[in-house]
């Protein structure tokens, strides 16, 4: 079993940056790649960022290429994305996500495991 727990949302306004962390627990050896997801209200949950554990190879959405940063520290067992010039179109529940494979998906259904949810507001 593993777990994931999300910290580091809250309300800023355009332009801002937040800093979002992730902690895995439990069964964390069986983690090979994590993701960062966010739902909007009305929309489906999409993709932002996803990191290959081992590979330390990433990938981004493209609406968020050149602000958004993720990044690992396994040592912590955690998982961070750097948000900066947040726009009010950012504005979304962020989920953190794992999977017990290496290579890093794009896709909601590659992955198995999922934290609550923290959410950020980005005013205009």
């Amino acid at each position: 079993q593993v777990q994931l727990v999300e910290s580091g949302g809250g309300l800023v306004q355009a332009g801002d940056s937040l800093r979002l962390s992730c902690g895995a627990s439990g069964r964390t050896f069986s983690i090979y790649s994590m993701g960062w997801f966010r739902q909007a209200p009305g929309k489906e949950r999409e993709f932002v960022a996803a990191i290959s554990w081992s590979l330390g190879t990433t990938h981004y959405a493209d609406s968020v290429k050149g602000r958004f940063t993720i990044s690992r520290d396994n040592a912590k067992n955690t998982v961070y994305l750097q948000m900066n010039s947040l726009k009010p179109d950012d504005t979304a529940v962020y989920y953190c996500a794992a999977r017990s494979a290496i290579v890093a998906v794009t896709t909601v259904n590659g992955y198995n495991y999922w934290g609550q949810g923290t959410q950020v507001t980005v005013s205009s």
